[in-house]
């Protein structure tokens, strides 16, 4: 039975990462947790392009990082922070569909 990226998450944030990127933290509640995502490639460049409608050239790193348990994924922005027809110039606002990441 799938389950749902919240129960293993306790963080799911977005942010800039400068005017032309975005990047994006889940922190995993557990090293056990953190652990699964990273050894069974749950988050990976395929899912993550597939997630935010984007090529996955577009996905610049994923970078996991034990001692926090987390993992950092950084894309090109779609528009640049406070560009014409841009609608969150913080990029705190581009997580969402993260919660949709079954594991």
């Amino acid at each position: 039975m799938k389950r749902n990226i919240t129960e293993a998450a306790k963080v799911i944030r977005s942010k800039n990462a400068g005017p032309y990127e975005l990047t994006f933290d889940i922190m995993f509640k557990t090293k056990e947790y953190f652990e699964h995502f990273k050894e069974n490639k749950v988050i990976n460049k395929k899912m993550f392009a597939e997630l935010y409608k984007i090529p996955e050239a577009d996905i610049m790193t994923i970078v996991w990082f034990a001692p926090a348990n987390a993992v950092k994924v950084t894309i090109k922005r779609p528009i640049s922070s406070g560009a014409p027809g841009e609608t969150d110039i913080y990029g705190a606002q581009q997580h969402a569909p993260l919660f949709n990441i079954e594991f």
